[in-house]
């Protein structure tokens, strides 16, 4: 059954597993132990809350409790009145409610200010007018008392009066009142209560206050200042001719010294202005609260703002790029990321320059110090600069050699994002390609990473033009896998022969070694080779020492055989360029017999049973590969392996790029102003009396209406899909609900019809959910004159990222029957989990970890009536609202396969990964799975279940 819950301030977990017995809570009651009494008042109140009516305490809590004195007792006594029922059936108070009202007006006559103050803010809780009418006098006798908790709560209770549906009536002359007490007041909170009840119910009385005591206003309280804002977002928004007088206020509050205030002020500013002076001053108040605020969650909430003002007010933003640059000195990588994003958006050709200056000095700080997520910010600053740099080649040089002494970082991310950097910026700027070069080969020794050196091979075998950086390129790789063989036949003979008795021995790292007797694990002696031991230990590498043990040798005995074939990949093309530019056929007889040797090594090393794990088929077919071409070279051949492969690269480059401004031009919101639309001109308008600020926002306005920005094109056709018919349409109650999805919340605006010739009462909406929603409150009940509507608000909230449902029903009573209530079962309202998702790019990198990392994965079949893998590929993103992340130009041909990564985020920060890999079959039909991962259990399967739905193409 569901639990209905009552208004109360107060939320208590309680077991109704061992409810207390009402009687036993009535002997506690009635004894004199306080501490007992308090007990059996809080199990009272939990009862009460739970839904378990306890009539018969009331009598026994008036006589017994309420004279009490103690504090406590009290405080509890205020709180069992605020959740008892009050009213009968048909809404009339019950006559025992004028005992309440008696103690009542005590308790607002008592000598201590506490049991005052408590009461008065209970009574701004009552909706009872019968109740509160007799408190008038009492009431209005506490404004003038001597103590400001007192006087605070006692504007409160006036307030609360005057909202009463009848409340006009009973204080018509609160607002006056009030006013003649704000004027008086000095108290900082009592002022604030009282200028927020003017606010609210006499608001010409609040404003005529603010502008009579204007020059006053930055001596005011935080709190009250808080207030007016509030008041001039409200007025500005009903009259916006007559924000010009408004705006000063709010300038003038910048200078206040409450944060919380300078921080209201900047958002007020921006909502109600778009003058560059306004937004300027707003952008700098953000700016000095990143700065000077210490917390982490702080920052973030400002830099969001300031995320905000870049996408709206760009050029305004650019001007404040290095103000913002100041939070990378925050450690929080979050920060730094986030203030990272905004600044890569606002780089001009006039502040690249500083920017990239910056970034090059973070970069120098996390190479002096230890820290230990160094690593990662390296990572996000080379990032940045790769950013910089691609946007704007000339800055390239600066950084570029910097950089590259990252190339052996001991944070392989970082390393990686440095090497494809550089081979980036050396195929785009030409000019800079001979000294990366020179600086690649220089530093390639300390490359530690196998996926570092890889890509940095690919580098010297693309861009080694000249005859000297071939031949260095050459030497290069020859002093970095060291002397050859890799092993000795002896050596791998004894090896074999020590591993009949014990563990099998490691490959040494030279030909020539000593011999020395060692003791293995299970107690027997072996000889072993001195420089088996070097080999099996972390390389020591010895700037400018050619006999030191080369990075490549290292990671090659390791096993890391697809090295070895990146290796030969790039002596290949090294020796087929030296035949292009060397005129001496000895020389280059004598490269070619070099690189086959160290290729025949490796194979040689890859099929000895002294490696734990033999060299893999495609590295094998690679290297003989590139053996037989050195063997027999063709022209068609040279030119696939000297040409072709650059510009397959170019063409990837140009892909990227092209893909990023498609992005970036779908992200642009184009606005088209409607024609009959009314534009302003400037220059005919009158400008007596107004402000350069009123002026700089009346030319904003005009341009924003020129160009459309103010309309709000609302697709009609959307938004009646989100309208949900909850009854049919024969029975006696009709209803509809509006479905909005905002971030956390749910928002249900549910349309309710009578549609009968009687006056519904007491008509409840009840609602329950199921997954990982909650309702925030139950809605109350209405009373439904004949064939009249009402709308009910019901919010939710949403705690993750699954697909829910909402169910309920609508009970009433009809006036000819009241004692008979009527109950209408609703339709099921399911949230989709596509409101939450939204499409997301990420890098290949990070795809790649996250689905290594992911635990939770959902395998879908693929079962569909569409035949083209392209179509059905864009048919499952359309259905799950996810991006493609895989190239078009790696998806373009027809060979009846297709492999894609898909990619989303949800509204929590939950990242969905999707594979599709399809293969058509003879028949025509598609096979093949789906494969969806995710941190969180709930995306998995909802994603699984909505692409199992959607996947026939049909629905």
């Amino acid at each position: 059954m569901e639990r209905t819950e009552k208004s109360c301030t107060l939320l208590v977990h309680f077991d109704k597993g061992t409810p207390a017995l009402a009687n036993e809570i009535k002997e506690a009651l009635e004894g004199n132990d306080i501490e007992v009494k308090i007990e059996a008042l809080k199990k009272a109140i939990m009862l009460l809350l739970n839904n378990e009516t306890i009539p018969q305490l009331f009598i026994t809590i008036i006589r017994y409790v309420l004279p009490s004195e103690d504090h406590t007792i009290q405080k509890l006594l205020l709180l069992y009145l605020e959740i008892i029922e009050k009213t009968d059936s048909k809404g009339k108070v019950l006559p025992e409610m004028i005992l309440i009202c008696q103690n009542l007006r005590n308790n607002l006559q008592h000598p201590n200010e506490f049991i005052r103050g408590v009461t008065l803010r209970f009574l701004c809780r009552l909706n009872e007018t019968e109740i509160v009418e007799p408190l008038l006098p009492s009431i209005l006798t506490n404004l003038e008392h001597r103590h400001p908790f007192v006087r605070r709560n006692a504007v409160l209770a006036v307030m609360s009066v005057y909202r009463l549906p009848q409340g006009e009536q009973l204080l018509d002359n609160a607002p006056e009142i009030v006013e003649k007490f704000l004027s008086t007041e000095q108290d900082p909170s009592s002022k604030r209560n009282a200028f927020l009840m003017l606010f609210t119910c006499a608001q010409d009385r609040a404003v005529n206050y603010l502008f009579t005591h204007i020059d006053r206003i930055n001596d005011w309280g935080e709190q009250l200042q808080m207030v007016v804002l509030e008041l001039i977002r409200k007025v500005c928004r009903a009259n916006k001719g007559e924000k010009g007088k408004y705006i000063k206020i709010i300038i003038s509050l910048l200078n206040a010294p409450s944060t919380a205030v300078v921080y209201e002020c900047a958002g007020t500013l921006v909502s109600l202005s778009s003058a560059p002076t306004a937004i300027r001053a707003a952008a700098n108040t953000y700016c000095q609260l990143l700065l000077s605020q210490s917390d982490n969650n702080v920052k973030l909430i400002v830099l969001d703002r300031l995320n905000e003002l870049r996408a709206l007010h760009r050029e305004i933003m650019i001007e404040m790029v290095m103000d913002v640059l100041r939070a990378l000195s925050s450690p929080n990588p979050d920060i730094r990321r986030k203030t990272l994003d905004i600044v890569l958006d606002l780089i001009t050709p006039r502040n690249v320059d500083e920017v990239v200056l910056t970034l090059k000095k973070e970069v120098v700080k996390t190479q002096g110090s230890e820290h230990e997520k160094n690593g990662e910010y390296r990572q996000m600053l080379v990032q940045a600069i790769h950013t910089c740099a691609i946007k704007f080649p000339e800055v390239a040089s600066t950084v570029v050699h910097l950089l590259m002494d990252f190339l052996g970082d001991t944070n392989v991310a970082s390393a990686i994002d440095v090497v494809v950097f550089v081979r980036e910026i050396i195929e785009t700027n030409p000019k800079l390609r001979v000294s990366i070069i020179t600086r690649l080969l220089d530093t390639f020794y300390q490359i530690r990473a196998s996926r570092v050196c890889s890509c940095a091979l690919w580098i010297i075998g693309e861009y080694c033009l000249s005859l000297s950086e071939v031949e260095s390129g050459i030497a290069t790789i020859k002093q970095c896998l060291g002397d050859l063989p890799f092993f000795t036949a002896t050596e791998e003979g004894e090896g074999q022969e020590s591993s009949k008795t014990s563990n099998p021995v490691t490959v040494s790292s030279t030909t020539v070694s000593s011999r020395r007797p060692v003791v293995l694990a299970d107690g027997t002696y072996a000889t072993q080779s001195a420089a088996l031991e070097t080999a099996m230990s972390p390389p020591t590498f010895v700037q400018g020492s050619l006999a030191s043990i080369g990075n490549l040798r290292s990671l090659i005995l390791s096993g890391d055989f697809f090295l070895g074939a990146v290796v030969a990949c790039t002596l290949t093309k090294l020796v087929l360029r030296l035949e292009e530019v060397q005129p001496s056929k000895v020389e280059v007889n004598k490269a070619t017999t070099q690189a086959l040797l160290i290729m025949v090594s490796m194979l040689q090393l890859g099929q000895s049973s002294a490696i734990p794990h033999p060299i893999d088929n495609d590295s094998h077919d690679r290297i003989v590969l590139c053996i037989r071409l050195l063997c027999n070279t063709g022209d068609e051949v040279r030119k696939i392996w000297l040409q072709s492969c650059r510009e397959s690269f170019v063409k990837m480059l140009a892909d990227k790029q092209l893909r990023e401004t498609e992005e970036k031009k779908a992200e642009a919101q184009i606005s088209n102003a409607q024609p009959d639309d009314l534009i302003d001109f400037y220059h005919l308008k009158s400008r007596k009396g107004m402000s350069q600020l009123e002026l700089e926002d009346e030319v904003q306005d005009d341009l924003k209406r020129a160009t459309g920005e103010f309309t709000k094109d609302g697709d009609d056709a959307f938004k009646l899909n989100r309208v949900l018919q909850l009854t049919g349409f024969s029975d006696p109650v009709y209803a509809e609900a509006y479905v909005t999805v905002h971030h956390y919340d749910i928002v249900l605006d549910v349309t309710v019809i009578n549609r009968t010739k009687e006056t519904l009462q007491n008509l409840c909406l009840e609602l329950a959910t199921m997954g990982d929603l909650k309702l925030v409150e139950r809605p109350q009940n209405y009373t439904l004159a004949p064939e009249s509507s009402k709308q009910i608000k019901a919010n939710i909230k949403v705690s993750s990222t699954e697909t829910g449902v909402i169910f309920g029903n609508i009970v009433y009573e009809a006036s000819s029957n009241v004692l008979d209530r009527t109950v209408i079962v609703l339709n099921d309202i399911h949230i989709d989990i596509m409101d939450y998702i939204s499409p997301a790019s990420c890098a290949d990198v990070a795809f790649r970890t996250m689905w290594a990392e992911f635990e939770w994965e959902n395998k879908v079949a693929v079962n569909t009536i569409i035949q083209d893998e392209k179509e059905f590929l864009n048919h499952i993103m359309k259905s799950t609202n996810m991006k493609c992340l895989t190239p078009t130009s790696a998806l373009e041909g027809d060979c009846g396969f297709l492999a894609a990564n898909l990619y989303a985020k949800s509204i929590f920060g939950e990242d969905a990964l999707v594979n599709l890999s399809v293969e058509k079959q003879a028949d025509g039909k598609l096979s093949g799975y789906i494969r969806i991962r995710s941190k969180t259990q709930g995306i998995a399967l909802s994603l699984g279940d909505k692409i199992t739905l959607k996947q026939k193409g049909g629905a």
